[in-house]
């Protein structure tokens, strides 16, 4: 098993300024392969998709393409793989289908570990159809989301539950497969939010049990667009609105519109890099993904283990990020001395220094607020496949220099 952090930089032009990123949870740089695929997929002819002339056939190759790799990454059925703008946009649209399902009386639940984009389009499509949402709570002294927390919100009204594989906001990952029989048991869908967690895990569509699962390949070295996966045959019951004369074929049927050929082409080709964290990988491109995410695993863990003895040894700083199964992904605030600003001063501070960590609640508003910490959220400390020691060591002595300012 090898995980050739020094290759793997390479690939990046970004890192190139010299700047050291740890703003991973808001979306990676963009390794040298995925620009290629994009240009390729741009300078060669495109079409809409057909077989009759090679830009037809290059658009229906690059979306099967597409739905293949996606498929492996998650391991789920191509047929399954649905693509849209935004995870935000997938969310919405599937909420507004589901909810024409919903009565009064029904209940969605969501949790308050979440990001926004799997809480509001749920709550508002709930209130559109009359039905109830009910609030899952977590402990913002450790930032578990336990079962308990999820089976108190839980009835026989329970139509559709929504949770975070992984916090955005301080790394919480929790007990997906349990929650998932939870939900079932109560009769309800169970909607996923695996935007964070597919950068940093394995995802198996069929052994978290998640009937719908979304994420954003730009999180994990990818272009800007979204993907849903779930099973084949659950779409087939499911009718969106959509344009009369588009296909009523699963997945073409919640697809709006024309595909970005060009960033489906790059998703294939971030996959693929994703398959090759571990040089020494063999076998089938799953197989491979399971080597190198494994890699990738042992790589962050070695990483976050340093920045945790880091921050532990500063004076000054309260980490909010406690879980016990958590991405490498660190919210911190620092002591009232410091000013009411202090975070954002941080970040501005470090930036000068060329080390990248934003400041903000990053859309995990409720969250942020659960934690005391109001809208304004913390300082955000995310890892990615390139992040290496000196890159740790940069954000280390930034961080002690801006604690020691006069």
């Amino acid at each position: 098993m090898t995980y050739d952090i020094t290759a793997l930089r390479a690939l990046f032009p970004a890192l190139g300024t010299g700047t050291a990123h740890f703003d991973g949870p808001g979306g990676t740089q963009t390794p040298r392969p995925v620009i290629e695929a994009i240009t390729r997929a741009l300078s060669n002819p495109l079409s809409n998709r057909g077989q009759v002339t090679a830009g037809e056939r290059n658009a229906d190759t690059i979306v099967t393409d597409a739905r293949e790799a996606m498929a492996d990454l998650l391991g789920a059925y191509p047929s399954g793989i649905v693509f849209g703008r935004s995870a935000t946009q997938l969310t919405y649209d599937l909420a507004r289908t589901l909810a024409t399902t919903w009565a009064p009386g029904d209940e969605v639940v969501v949790t308050r570990l979440d990001h926004d984009a799997n809480i509001r389009p749920w709550i508002q499509a709930a209130e559109r159809a009359g039905a109830t949402v009910r609030w899952a709570d977590f402990d913002p002294a450790t930032g578990e989301l336990t079962l308990d927390h999820l089976r108190a919100a839980l009835s026989a009204r329970t139509r559709l539950v929504a949770v975070t594989a992984a916090s955005n906001l301080i790394g919480t990952r929790p007990t997906i497969p349990e929650m998932a029989r939870l939900a079932h048991e109560a009769g309800a869908l169970f909607h996923v939010d695996g935007v964070h967690y597919t950068a940093h895990a394995l995802v198996d569509l069929g052994q978290l049990g998640a009937d719908f699962f979304v994420c954003s390949p730009y999180k994990f070295l990818g272009p800007h667009l979204g993907v849903l996966a779930a099973r084949p045959e659950l779409l087939e019951t499911l009718r969106p609105d959509k344009l009369l004369p588009s296909s009523d074929a699963v997945p073409e049927r919640f697809e709006l519109g024309t595909l970005p050929y060009e960033l489906l082409a790059g998703t294939s080709a971030a996959v693929d890099v994703l398959a090759g964290l571990d040089a020494g990988a063999a076998g089938s491109r799953r197989e491979r993904l399971t080597a190198s995410l494994a890699a990738l695993h042992r790589h962050e863990e070695v990483l976050r283990t340093s920045i945790d003895m880091g921050l532990a040894a500063l004076d000054g700083i309260t980490v909010h990020s406690n879980a016990a199964d958590r991405t490498p992904t660190v919210l911190l605030t620092f002591d009232e001395a410091l000013g009411a600003q202090a975070t954002q001063d941080a970040s501005r501070f470090l930036a000068e220094r060329h080390v990248h960590a934003p400041s903000g609640s990053f859309y995990a508003i409720e969250a942020s607020r659960r934690l005391g910490l109001g809208d304004s959220g913390g300082l955000r400390i995310g890892l990615a496949p390139y992040t290496d020691t000196e890159d740790v060591d940069r954000l280390l002595t930034g961080l002690e220099l801006f604690l020691k300012r006069p």
